[in-house]
């Protein structure tokens, strides 16, 4: 896509002196095969993903910084539609969800912006970024060729567009937003449900382009991405990626630095080496756009992570989760940068020729009339090469990328890491540190307490406690008659099961057991025998949903709580089925009614202190507190 008299003209009376000290650019955006184009001028842009909402105001400036500091030039990230309309028509932009100032803050340290507006985003994030009160929309289902939810999608991308505008955002406004996208990851799930998917597709293309927003709009992960849209890259490799027309320029939106932490799972590490490997092979095969997924993981605060998520979001980025370089990592793609940076000229104008090398080495050469690139691999992953080029000798170790920005000389090589490596270790507090603790048993809730309610039959969860809190109680008593007899003198079997994702069993008032799910797994199947007396049994379960589900076809369908069956089984009167009996339900904890998780807390709580502290007792809240003598050490110490 050229630039015609129009644009041109535009560009050369763009500039709006709004005072003496700043000045705001109304640029034109566009693209072509090579590159995307910004002010007339193909551009090589290095992007990192921070999420604002993982982080928190206080802390963007200097995270930033930090990524304009390691010689990023884009920073991309979702928008949230639940953080922003936790209800119908409530909308909520402050704090941790002020989009617009977060992006300003971008502006202020003269980086562009890639804003994902989906409003699907995946993310590892509950519900996919849905809020909960979608999934009761009469007759909604979710990503398709489906009406209320074309409706309610449409209504928020024009919320979110509509106040870019209003604030000036975009970059032909002379804001930051260079790029947009619509949807995330849809291709495989369009693949799944066939016609009506596609139809959604092309609905969902001409809904973004309509909006106008002046700067392209891409569609990641979506071969049929059509012509308006440029559909890009997702993945630990891309490569051989290539887009679906000869206009469109190669773009990775997602190079993944690591990857997210599963509760139970192992802590993801991805090398700098073979992530500067990536980029480096993605960038002589063409590409122009890079974006690190993520940059900056941050945290998943309060109820946002998705099922079976961690409560960080490191993601072995390359700020760590409290916004810390983390090394070699950092320096060793701030040093790629610098190097792809002085190679712009010959890779935005030239096409590469590529040689052989050697058996597994090769050269990637660009070369104008006035700039010349060349990019040397070797492709073994065990043994080095010596390889000649352009009359020279250069030592490539396995699986590396030599940057040469003058075709002669040796700048980076991917495999040769010239940081020291740094770790942040976490130490347990000594026990005789002068901390207070204090401790507050959970109460089990009986089917007289206020707020809750009974009738027959299981219940789904998420239907009742609209996602306002992860737990949700089921209550039931088990009569046993004084001539009732368990078969074989042995105590009767209880078998439970759950959607997931958690679920703690109490009869009489004593845990029992407890079953876990797993994010491959989630539903589970609590089976344990039980110790029942003579006469009124209480039945407690407290069913725990870690998160909801955030990826998979009409997800919104998923169901999450003890939904059967469950039965008792040895007692001399047969298999007793429990799922159709009258069942009581209480919706959270008293705890979390007592705001005992907040900073406030609550004064009504009577917390037990010193030797009084429970121990290894289940549902329990604690809470700890430097004393006076701990502030008068640290004040002394510094």
């Amino acid at each position: 896509m050229g630039l015609n008299f129009r644009e041109k003209a535009w560009i050369l009376l763009g500039i709006l002196c709004c005072s003496s000290l700043i000045c705001s650019v109304k640029a034109i955006v566009t693209y072509d095969r090579k590159a995307v184009i910004i002010n007339g001028q193909r551009r090589i842009l290095l992007s990192g993903s921070i999420h604002y909402p993982r982080s928190t105001p206080e802390m963007w400036p200097d995270l930033i910084q930090k990524a304009k500091d390691g010689g990023l030039d884009v920073i991309q990230t979702y928008v949230f539609w639940n953080g922003h309309e936790p209800s119908p028509g409530q909308y909520y932009f402050e704090d941790r969800y002020d989009l617009v100032k977060f992006i300003k803050v971008v502006q202020q340290a003269g980086l562009y912006v890639h804003l994902r507006i989906g409003p699907y985003v995946c993310a590892e994030w509950n519900f996919g970024g849905f809020p909960v009160w979608l999934k009761y929309v009469p007759g909604m289902v979710f990503r398709t060729d489906n009406e209320p939810f074309k409706a309610a999608m449409q209504k928020f991308t024009e919320k979110i567009v509509r106040m870019m505008k209003e604030e000036k955002l975009f970059e032909t406004q002379g804001g930051p937003i260079i790029l947009s996208q619509i949807e995330n990851e849809y291709g495989p799930i369009e693949w799944e449900i066939g016609a009506p998917g596609k139809a959604y597709t092309k609905w969902v293309a001409e809904m973004a382009q309509g909006l106008s927003t002046g700067v392209p709009w891409i569609m990641c992960k979506q071969d049929d991405a059509p012509n308006s849209i440029i559909n890009t890259c997702n993945g630990f490799y891309c490569e051989n990626f290539k887009p679906n027309s000869d206009n469109k320029p190669k773009m990775w939106t997602e190079n993944w630095t690591g990857w997210f932490t599963e509760f139970g799972g192992a802590v993801p590490y991805r090398p700098a080496e073979d992530i500067a490997l990536s980029v480096a092979r993605f960038i002589q095969n063409g590409g122009s756009f890079i974006n690190y997924y993520m940059y900056h993981g941050g945290t998943n605060f309060d109820r946002t992570a998705g099922e079976f998520i961690a409560t960080s979001y490191d993601y072995d980025a390359p700020l760590d989760e409290y916004g810390l370089p983390r090394e070699p990592k950092y320096s060793h793609l701030k040093r790629l940068h610098k190097v792809i940076k002085l190679c712009e000229p010959a890779l935005v104008s030239a096409d590469p020729t590529v040689t052989s090398l050697g058996d597994k080495q090769e050269a990637h050469v660009f070369k104008s009339k006035s700039s010349c690139a060349a990019f040397l691999s070797n492709y073994n992953t065990s043994s080095a090469a010596r390889v000649l080029f352009g009359g020279s000798t250069y030592d490539l170790p396995p699986w590396s990328v030599s940057i040469l920005p003058d075709c002669k000389t040796e700048y980076y090589n991917t495999a040769k890491v010239q940081v020291r490596t740094s770790s942040i270790h976490m130490k347990m507090v000594p026990t005789n540190t002068p901390f207070s603790w204090g401790s507050y048993n959970e109460e089990i809730p009986s089917a007289n307490d206020n707020g809750t309610f009974s009738q027959d039959g299981l219940v789904e969860q998420i239907s009742i406690t609209r996602d306002k809190t992860d737990y949700f109680w089921y209550l039931t008593d088990i009569t046993i008659s004084p001539d009732e007899k368990f078969l074989t003198g042995e105590d009767p079997l209880l078998t439970i099961g759950s959607a997931g994702h958690a679920l703690h069993v109490f009869v009489n008032g004593q845990l029992a057991g407890t079953a876990y799910g797993s994010l491959e797994k989630p539903k589970l199947t609590f089976s344990q025998k039980i110790k029942l007396h003579a006469g009124v049994n209480k039945l407690a379960l407290l069913s725990t949903a870690a998160g909801l589900p955030n990826v998979g076809v009409h997800y919104e369908t998923w169901n999450t709580g003890v939904l059967g069956p469950v039965t008792l089984n040895g007692v001399n009167s047969g298999t007793w089925d429990m799922t159709k009996w009258k069942w009581s339900y209480k919706i959270g904890t008293k705890g979390e009614a007592l705001s005992v998780h907040t900073l406030a807390g609550s004064s009504t709580v009577e917390w037990k202190e010193g030797s009084l502290v429970a121990k290894k007792q289940p549902l329990t809240w604690y809470k700890v507190r430097e004393t006076e003598e701990s502030m008068n050490h640290d004040h002394q110490q510094s």
